[in-house]
């Protein structure tokens, strides 16, 4: 939009960046350029978030920009906003520079009132869906804006849904503009929740970004039996598989997917229901692979059989499939090796060669869900997120349990062994952020777990299971494995002659840093490490020993396994 300073319109012509927009609406930029279906939107910048965080108000200009760029939305799509026959309803969401799934804040639906919904109903002859669509927004805005949480009783009429509001001493605002204003700022604020600080302190990410919003037209996939929406993955975001793996939920939103509160179906029950959309929602997905080099996680909508797409970003994976993506994509074609280093963490090397299910035993089977995340962790079942982070900093092994997760437990998963929930799919909340931190992870596994709390469990996130106990387990070898050993391969010469195992010649002479972390900590390691060249131990497989060690001058490690090690003191040297 030329001449704003403080939104952008998303028109598929003009140039944005990702620290301006966010990733969300440079992804609907990009999309649009491609020529896919997008909903029309525009971006509220992360400038314009930065200085309302500085002095606690909009700044000045930026009501009048977004009441200037929802005249163009209505001109593009042909609705009203807040008035008149066809009505335009938002969706107002987050969208930070780097991806923080499940962080911050969103509203749907805004728009709707008791005209709206008449008219809506009118429009569509399905009254039933205007009432539901109705009560989303109400239900949302109350959490997100309101701050008060409520379920209404979806029989009563509007007017008592008010009422309950009024009656929390959260009534709702009176004007669709006034409510749109008030959701972008509880957007901005969103990047300041305890949720959000501690996802960014676990990421490294700056907490100088802010957020971006998009606020983008409504496209229905609770409209009929012909819609749906859904999350599609380009390849298998827990194997690494080379194959569109994802999951659909009919007559929906968004948000109950992601919320975990349903369980969606598999991706082929698109295919059966819509397959000219599901045929055309794998063609985008390999178009977007291609353009970005990298597996896509797509959020999608189907109305009335028609597709459209919300959302592109790089996909969140587990370990192990952080690794075949990067290995088969430098055998593809599509990225060199140093790429594919740069997309594998040592933290990503350590959790893929963390200890395995022995298997083969007969030990008492106590559930079963759906693997979201692989790995096998043992721990005592808690359902608590404070608790669970208080008692693991306590040197306990948790495992963190809950129906559903939301952004509010994130703390919790962050502390947990790993996280089982009795609700929800591989593409739920707690799927997604557990295989962002490379916590094993179980979903879906029905009611009663929870039920368990205190008892000692181990978890099987490659295979959904949930044992009862503490099972044994069997450590994976790099050598074995030919996907790590492709790494180790393509890692530049002075890093792989910079760290050996632990058996090769020159070792027994190193210090023994073992020994040294038995009596101290790792910031006392660099005094101990002060004049030494050579460095060995098996705690060097802690990247954060290998980075504190490089810092106080060792340049050459010997430990076993070695790949974490190698990569640490890579991305340290690269600084």
């Amino acid at each position: 939009m030329s001449g704003n300073s403080w939104s952008v319109l998303l028109d598929g012509q003009t140039e944005v960046t990702r620290d301006l927009v966010g990733g969300k609406a440079k992804s609907i930029a990009d999309m649009q350029a491609l020529g896919l279906p997008v909903p029309p939107a525009f971006a509220i910048t992360t400038r314009a978030c930065l200085a309302y965080l500085e002095s606690g108000a909009f700044p000045a200009g930026l009501e009048q920009e977004i009441d200037s760029a929802l005249a163009w939305l209505e001109g593009r799509i042909g609705r009203s906003f807040g008035q008149g026959e066809k009505r335009l309803l938002l969706s107002v969401r987050s969208g930070a520079a780097i991806s923080m799934p499940g962080m911050m804040d969103t509203v749907l639906n805004l728009g709707i009132d008791d005209e709206g919904e008449a008219a809506l109903a009118a429009e569509t002859g399905m009254a039933d869906f205007a009432r539901d669509t109705h009560r989303r927004f109400v239900e949302l805005y109350s959490a997100i804006v309101l701050k008060q949480p409520v379920e209404l009783d979806a029989a009563k009429a509007p007017s008592a849904w008010r009422e309950e509001l009024a009656s929390l001493g959260a009534p709702l605002p009176g004007s669709a503009r006034e409510q749109l204003m008030s959701a972008i700022q509880a957007v901005f604020d969103s990047w300041n929740t305890r949720r959000a600080k501690r996802y960014r302190q676990h990421n490294n990410i700056s907490d100088d970004l802010g957020t971006a919003v998009t606020v983008q037209a409504m496209i229905f996939g609770n409209l009929d039996e012909r819609s749906g929406t859904g999350v599609l993955f380009s390849r298998n975001p827990l194997t690494g598989e080379n194959v569109p793996y994802g999951e659909y939920l009919p007559r929906a939103q968004g948000e109950d997917v992601v919320s975990g509160k349903f369980t969606p179906l598999p991706l082929d029950a698109m295919k059966e229901r819509e397959p000219q959309a599901h045929a055309a929602l794998l063609e985008a997905s390999a178009l977007l692979e291609r353009k970005h080099g990298d597996v896509q996680d797509i959020e999608f909508t189907v109305q009335s059989g028609q597709l459209y797409l919300l959302q592109s970003r790089s996909a969140k994976r587990a370990p192990q499939a952080a690794i075949r993506f990067a290995v088969d994509m430098v055998e593809e074609g599509r990225i060199d090796p140093a790429t594919a280093l740069s997309r594998v963490t040592a933290e990503q090397a350590v959790a893929v060669l963390l200890p395995r299910l022995a298997g083969g035993d007969d030990s008492e089977l106590i559930a079963q869900g759906e693997g979201a995340c692989p790995g096998a962790a043992s721990g005592v079942l808690v359902g608590d997120p404070d608790e669970a982070e208080k008692r693991a900093a306590a040197g306990e092994d948790v495992i963190l349990v809950r129906k559903t997760t939301s952004p509010d437990d994130v703390h919790g998963m962050i502390a947990a062994r790993g996280v089982v929930t009795e609700q929800g799919g591989s593409t739920s909340h707690a799927a997604v952020v557990s295989r962002a931190l490379g916590r094993p992870c179980v979903v879906g596994t029905g009611a009663g777990l929870t039920d368990r709390v205190g008892q000692q469990v181990t978890i099987d996130g490659g295979e959904g299971k949930v044992f009862a106990g503490l099972l044994p387990t069997e450590i994976p070898t790099e050598t074995a494995d030919p996907y790590l050993g492709k790494l180790i391969e393509w890692l530049p010469a002075e890093i792989r002659a910079a760290v050996q195992p632990l058996d090769a010649d020159g070792a027994g002479a190193a210090l023994d840093v073992d020994g040294v972390l038995a009596e101290g900590s790792v910031e006392e390691l660099a005094q101990a490490v002060a004049g030494q060249a050579a460095v060995r131990g098996r705690s060097l497989g802690n990247p954060e020993v290998v980075r504190g060690a490089a810092k106080a001058g060792a340049s050459r490690f010997f430990t076993t396994p070695v790949l974490p090690a190698m990569l640490a003191l890579m991305e340290e040297r690269a600084g």
